[in-house]
């Protein structure tokens, strides 16, 4: 992923809302989830979540659908891989590491 890219997605994940309707969407899968019931899920104004899924939109972490009269929204795994490629593409300086399910960090 090219920097600039890497950069909107993390400023669209840095607020809390999109960061908890890009979890429900990962969490959700490849089926999606319709704004109503992200909205449900969450407790938000309808108006307020539609801003907020335009911008993790924007950034490229999730895509829309229209399927009928509604929309689907689903995390985009390929963006997602990437950003967090990106992030740990030189993980313990190069070095083969492995994150112990007990560490937060890999153990470098």
């Amino acid at each position: 992923m090219q920097e600039d890219r890497i950069i909107k997605a993390l400023g669209a994940l840095a607020h809390p809302l999109r960061l908890q309707v890009f979890r429900a969407l990962v969490v959700t899968g490849p089926s999606g989830l319709t704004p109503g019931v992200i909205q449900n899920a969450l407790g938000v104004p309808a108006t307020t979540l539609s801003f907020h899924l335009k911008e993790l939109a924007s950034a490229g972490l999730v895509t829309v659908e229209r399927s009928s009269r509604m929309l689907i929204y689903r995390a985009a795994y390929d963006q997602m891989n990437g950003l967090l490629g990106y992030l740990t593409d030189n993980c313990c300086q190069g070095a083969a590491c492995a994150v112990e399910s007990t560490a937060a960090a890999c153990g470098c």
